[in-house]
């Protein structure tokens, strides 16, 4: 029989993402309808471990839900990837008797509240919050949709200038592991090429294709890049295409963190209040170590060790379609 749950705590950890305040309040309001206590913890498992802990009311999360960032704040936390700083903080936990943590972040975040419930016997329920949908189990991720249609605003402003100009761009988005920011906003802006982290970029290909294009007189062109694309990224890409293409005026734009901040879009807005909600419906039916996230319109429940192991895949189907629009 599980233990029930009367305290719980919520936490943002890893990097911000619009909608996280969103989830943060669906948590405190649904924690508080079911007669819960709910702290907010700052700074992630560092506030855990530093005892930066505050009560959290109705008011607490007042005119929030279109705010980006977290009022929680944020952090990375080495100490509590050691056992003695994961010790202090269930210390921490016990003493104000909180006896269930919400987690939102991404897979580094999951892998610290998987290893934590199962050391000290805490349930531990995870939304995924993180710009990147790269956490198997959910078909969007809190901050995605934000993030993607701010790069693809951004991306519609250069095409402008571009045009005006007869540019290549070089756009640089976030991406680090995972290319879907890349692949979804390359795909609405209508980008000529599309160079993600998940596929070995054949420069020659694109050289030989820009190339193919200047011959047409296709002199506006847009290479979106993911950070992380094996190459290097958009700088490392430009050189190369300055050297074999020194007729093309070719410039280079990286997007960066605009894409994390702003008010989130209504999706997230939506799936981070359908998620929150969830989450405090999961601890009080007992359910221990998993993330919620929504499949097919609908809920799915997956063990937070899957979801970090198992990342979303891009399929064949999307590369084949970049080529053919693109052509």
């Amino acid at each position: 029989m599980a233990k029930k749950v009367t305290k719980i705590g919520v936490l943002t950890s890893g990097g911000d993402s619009p909608g996280m305040n969103a989830a943060i309040r669906a948590v405190v309001r649904t924690g508080l309808y079911y007669g819960m206590e709910v702290f907010g913890i700052m700074r992630g498992y560092a506030g855990i471990i530093e005892n930066d802990i505050v009560p959290m009311h109705s008011r607490s999360v007042a005119n929030i839900i279109q705010r980006g960032g977290t009022v929680l704040k944020t952090a990375r936390c080495k100490e509590f990837m050691q056992p003695e700083g994961r010790k202090k903080a269930y210390d921490n936990l016990k003493a104000l008797g909180i006896d269930g943590l919400v987690v939102i972040g991404g897979d580094g975040s999951f892998r610290g509240a998987d290893i934590f419930s199962r050391e000290f016997d805490i349930p531990c329920i995870g939304l995924p919050g993180t710009i990147d949908k790269d956490i198997a189990g959910t078909d969007f991720t809190i901050g995605f949709d934000t993030a993607v249609n701010t790069a693809v605003e951004a991306i519609d402003k250069i095409r402008d200038t571009a045009d005006a100009h007869d540019r290549l761009f070089i756009i640089e988005v976030m991406g680090r592991d995972a290319g879907y920011i890349a692949l979804h906003s390359g795909i609405a802006t209508g980008a000529e090429h599309i160079l993600i982290p998940e596929r070995k970029t054949d420069i020659e290909e694109l050289i030989v294709s820009l190339q193919e294009k200047e011959r047409r007189k296709k002199l506006v062109n847009m290479v979106v890049v993911a950070e992380g694309e094996e190459f290097g990224g958009a700088n490392e890409v430009a050189k190369v295409v300055k050297e074999r293409l020194p007729s093309a005026d070719t410039r280079v734009c990286i997007l960066g963190h605009i894409q994390r901040g702003g008010a989130p879009t209504c999706l997230d807005r939506l799936i981070a209040s359908r998620m929150g909600f969830a989450a405090v419906e999961c601890l009080i039916q007992g359910k221990h170590n998993v993330m919620v996230g929504i499949v097919n319109n609908k809920l799915q429940y997956t063990l937070l060790e899957k979801a970090v192991k198992s990342k979303q895949r891009i399929g064949e189907d999307w590369i084949k379609m970049v080529k053919i629009l693109a052509s």
